[in-house]
């Protein structure tokens, strides 16, 4: 229950952010750039620490040289890019992707799972998808010509 208001709030959230940076593409962008980089900061370092924990390493520097920095700095990474990159709507598209998404939707084989058949099929229909727009869009234009006359 208090999981699910949570969930609506940040929901909530997230549109109005994702609302009003659609009018900045370039700041949004920045602030999803900075979201994706802090967030992999966090990854990699929260990696080198667990490395460094298990197979004591010592003096050998990893490969950010973790000895000044505190063992939850990764950590804290992770979950301020995951904040930044939720409230913006960026997280699961970044990650993951939409095609992902959508051939999970509806149930869809994997690229790798499909036969050439299959394949050639959704290439052909992709045409014939292509060649109605372009349709439509002949006769649009030749509508618009029409109502200019």
């Amino acid at each position: 229950m208090i999981f699910k208001k949570i969930y609506n709030l940040g929901d909530r959230l997230e549109d109005k952010v994702r609302g009003k940076l659609s009018h900045y593409p370039i700041i949004y962008a920045f602030i999803g750039g900075a979201g994706i980089v802090i967030f992999w900061r966090g990854v990699w370092h929260t990696t080198d620490k667990i490395m460094e924990t298990f197979f004591s390493v010592g003096d050998r520097a990893t490969s950010t040289s973790l000895t000044g920095l505190p063992w939850w700095d990764g950590p804290l990474s992770i979950l301020i890019g995951t904040t930044l990159l939720l409230i913006v709507g960026l997280f699961v598209t970044t990650l993951i992707g939409n095609e992902i998404i959508i051939s999970g939707l509806k149930k869809e084989k994997k690229i790798v799972e499909k036969t050439e058949d299959e394949l050639e099929s959704d290439l052909k229909e992709n045409e014939e998808i292509i060649n109605d727009i372009h349709d439509i869009d002949r006769r649009l234009r030749r509508f618009e010509n029409d109502l200019k006359q």
